[in-house]
């Protein structure tokens, strides 16, 4: 009994020692002899069907929207501002004057949001040049998220209006909170 324990112990197979099939190499199981096999015409990534334009370009048709895709509530504002902090303050400044920290460093100052170029611009321009970037800018395609970057476009709408609001742009039933 003793011997047959030795025997098979050292018959296992462990986990790093399995028949499998190394990406792209040749395989005699499959007709094609590779062990890779192609996808099946027509499948999309998950995460990759763009089927909503507004939504992921920012446009309609080749003009910048002047409309968001979703509605914007407290929530997506609250979200816009906590995407700002991280991708655009640290250029833009936290007020959106254009004088972050990297400025600061000594690179290349970016526009600030308050000028009347671009508090006059649609919307979808911000959405378009987080999405493809414009001049020193970068893409942050990558980065931000289409719906965050929508966010950060709302936000930066409610940074514009900060700077130039009027006591007519606060509703009647809470002016008298103001001082």
């Amino acid at each position: 009994m003793l011997m047959i324990a030795v025997l098979t112990t050292g018959c296992r197979r462990d986990m790093h020692d399995q028949p499998k099939y190394i990406p792209l190499r040749a395989s005699s199981f499959y007709p094609d002899d590779r062990s890779a096999r192609p996808l099946v015409e027509g499948t999309v990534a998950r995460g990759h069907l763009h089927e909503d334009t507004l939504l992921e370009t920012g446009k309609v048709g080749d003009e910048d929207a002047t409309v968001f895709p979703f509605a914007v509530d407290l929530r997506v504002l609250e979200r816009g501002r906590e995407r700002y902090d991280i991708y655009c303050a640290p250029c833009h400044g936290r007020t959106g004057a254009g004088d972050g920290m990297i400025v600061r460093r000594g690179f290349r100052r970016p526009p600030s949001y308050h000028d009347d170029r671009l508090r006059n611009a649609p919307v979808g321009h911000f959405v378009d040049v987080m999405t493809n970037g414009f001049g020193a800018m970068a893409d942050y395609r990558q980065l931000v998220e289409p719906r965050d970057r929508w966010a950060i476009a709302a936000y930066i709408r409610a940074l514009q209006l900060s700077e130039h609001a009027t006591i007519a742009d606060v509703p009647a039933d809470q002016r008298g909170r103001l001082q």
